[in-house]
């Protein structure tokens, strides 16, 4: 499962561009990069394939709708130009759409692939659902080792012997840092890894922090 550098070990991530929750989650992941041997892969699911047989709250409804966009782009950047440039693309949509506001239209996602160096007719996927059928593939990939009761982030991880371990979340704000993030990197792993665990939870009382 590992193709990181050296004894780097490779972590996969499934994320929608557009949950703010999975963002933090994100930047998480990246500052327990520089604290243990791990390197995380980027990979899409769809807050709008979990949720299109769902009822959903008002307020959440244009998000739906709107949010098929980001990720067929994404899917169709993947494609194109191979998994790795998810990575970044995540990275470029993450910021404009949950630190500069930018929404999930089309001048967000222009802005995301310019940053990155692809082409603008990748915009053009936002609109085209010839792509849905490779984005529940990949949504389905990272979402069935952990059922259909959770959203993102999704985590798997490779267990000690060789089988996978797969987990949503943690749901965390603001992101730790530096060995705080190691920490709890220890922590998940640990309770994830135990045979039989299912949850741990308690009720949110904040709002997601970027900071």
């Amino acid at each position: 499962m590992s193709d990181a550098p050296g004894n780097v070990t490779a972590i996969d991530v499934w994320v929608d561009p557009r949950c703010p929750w999975a963002w933090i989650t994100s930047r998480w992941l990246l500052e327990v990069e520089r604290v243990r041997p791990v390197r995380a892969r980027f990979h899409i699911m769809s807050l709008s394939v979990l949720n299109e047989n769902r009822e959903v709250p008002e307020k959440y409804r244009q998000a739906q709708r709107e949010g098929w966009g980001p990720v067929r782009v994404c899917v169709a950047a993947a494609e194109h130009h191979g998994e790795a440039v998810l990575r970044p693309l995540y990275e470029a949509m993450g910021t404009r759409i949950h630190l500069e506001r930018a929404g999930l239209g089309r001048d967000m996602t222009l802005a995301a692939l310019r940053a990155v160096g692809l082409p603008d007719t990748l915009a053009d996927a936002a609109e085209d659902p010839g792509h849905d059928a490779a984005l529940r593939a990949r949504h389905h990939a990272g979402m069935a080792p952990v059922g259909g009761e959770v959203g993102t982030p999704v985590i798997h991880v490779p267990g000690p012997a060789g089988d996978r371990i797969a987990f949503f979340g943690p749901v965390v704000t603001p992101a730790p840092r530096g060995e705080a993030a190691g920490a709890l990197w220890d922590g998940v792993v640990a309770v994830a890894g135990t045979d039989g665990f299912f949850e741990l939870k308690r009720g949110r009382d904040r709002e997601p922090s970027f900071s």
